[in-house]
């Protein structure tokens, strides 16, 4: 299965407005598509999940999907600062 492992990038981490982002993303693709950090697994369209992880900018977070192209674009919207 696909997976890529990548540093947030937000100031505020992925709280609220990025998170929402994220997960519409991730809604948008047929497939499942989770992130993960220090052993919990969550479902990647779901904002409130998402702000489960408490990832903090710095952290490190896989994405993972059986589609590629949602890992990928998953990946670099993590990636980036999604607050700004």
């Amino acid at each position: 299965m696909p997976s890529r492992t990548v540093t947030v990038g937000s100031v505020v981490g992925l709280h609220a407005r990025p998170a929402a982002l994220i997960a519409a993303a991730a809604g948008e693709y047929d497939d499942d598509i989770t992130i993960s950090m220090d052993g919990a697994e969550v479902d990647a369209a779901s904002s409130l999940l998402i702000m489960t992880l408490g990832a903090e900018k710095g952290a490190q977070v896989t994405v993972e999907s059986d589609n590629a192209d949602a890992v990928e674009r998953i990946a670099a919207m993590i990636e980036q600062d999604l607050d700004a």
